[in-house]
């Protein structure tokens, strides 16, 4: 398997608006070319993104006209029934919110699942169980929602799903724990006045002549916190606890018709694309996923493991000049899930300077996960790099 980590590293995505660009060839023998589309007699690169996978001489078209595209998985396991690769891929850069494409890696690849509406997507391994899922938000469903835009909330409702023997699952309840992170975040940041004063108001906040602009967009903002709180109890399949709270926190003579409104948003999001939802949280300790050590390179030699290689590395503005750097690089450990996804970063050994933003980045940077015997495996990796730009 050989991968060409090429100049789109240091960004968010491999590819945005005709610039960067990825290759990598899967060991089935299909290979995966991603960036700049080339569309014109003169060979021009136009300021559009296409990805094409091939084989055998053959190729299909991914895509040839997006403004974002990226790479989120190449060769994991999803629990469809074939290692694939999923692009994220945006068509517009007007548009608020990714296609996610999941295809196979047997010849010939093909489409097998697409997935719209969420701002982002992210697969991974969160609770190292062996079990990938994929991280979304519902963005559509509540771009203009009460006359509000994506970008104004801070958390728009997060969807969790799973496949599991062919079929998406909705498995939100099963990571409560994420959900009570942020609703306890949420709550702290409301002020107990502004939520009174909210709950005084008719809800819609559409016209209320006797408060300034100021109030109505503090007032507003306490909106938005609520509406929060209640779609991560919804979206944790936790109707009850969700109700309670709209029924705490929002103006009586609205709760009817903003319940109805919430509905209607999940009813038309992703949640309708999904095939069933998860009963709850797990029963009993989940088993551990086997990590493998690609850290040994004499041990490796030996082995059946290939080793993790990047895709996304995306780095930390430089350090300012004159702040001194004892060492050209830096050894990190990386523990990187079956899916590619970075779950822990720290530097290796005794180190006596630690770069924090460099760490906190490696938390995002995405890999081909390691293989044995032809599957996707958590692995450790040792990882130099550099400390100066």
């Amino acid at each position: 398997m050989l991968a060409i980590l090429c100049p789109a590293q240091s960004r968010d995505v491999l590819c945005s608006n005709g610039s960067g660009n990825f290759e990598a060839e899967f060991h089935t023998g299909v290979k995966l070319r991603l960036g700049a589309a080339k569309r014109n007699k003169g060979g021009l690169a136009t300021r559009v993104c296409e990805a094409t996978l091939s084989w055998d001489k053959q190729e299909i078209v991914i895509t040839e006209k997006a403004s974002l595209l990226d790479v989120d998985l190449f060769g994991a396991d999803l629990g469809v029934g074939a290692l694939v690769v999923a692009f994220q891929i945006k068509n517009s850069d007007s548009d608020c919110c990714m296609a996610y494409q999941i295809y196979s890696l047997q010849k010939p690849p093909r489409l097998l699942r697409t997935i719209t509406g969420g701002g982002f997507f992210n697969a991974s391994d969160k609770d190292l169980d062996g079990r990938v899922e994929i991280w979304t938000d519902d963005a559509a469903a509540v771009d203009g929602f009460e006359n509000m835009v994506v970008g104004e909330f801070d958390f728009t409702p997060t969807l969790v799903l799973r496949f599991e023997h062919g079929r998406l699952l909705d498995v939100g309840s099963e990571f409560r724990p994420y959900f009570e992170k942020e609703i306890a975040k949420l709550r702290a940041e409301l002020d107990s006045q502004d939520l009174r004063d909210f709950k005084d108001s008719d809800g819609r906040l559409a016209s209320v002549a006797y408060l300034s602009a100021q109030r109505i967009h503090q007032l507003r903002g306490v909106k938005i916190k609520v509406l929060e709180i209640v779609w991560a109890y919804l979206y944790s399949s936790r109707e009850p606890e969700a109700w309670r709270s709209l029924e705490d926190m929002w103006p009586a003579s609205d709760v009817e018709r903003i319940r109805a409104a919430i509905l209607g948003v999940r009813a038309r999001g992703i949640h309708s694309q999904v095939e069933g939802t998860s009963s709850g949280p797990s029963s009993g300790r989940k088993k551990r996923a086997v990590i493998f050590d690609t850290t040994n390179k004499p041990e490796l030699a030996k082995s059946d493991i290939v080793p993790p290689q990047a895709i996304l590395m995306r780095r930390p503005a430089p350090l300012a000049a004159g702040q001194g750097l004892p060492d050209s690089e830096l050894l990190m450990d990386l523990l990187i899930d079956s899916a590619g996804k970075v779950r822990s970063a720290e530097p290796a050994g005794n180190v006596k300077f630690s770069d924090d933003s460099l760490v906190k980045a490696a938390m995002e940077w995405t890999f081909i996960p390691a293989f044995k015997n032809g599957s996707a495996v958590a692995s450790r990796l040792r990882l130099a790099v550099s400390a100066k730009r």
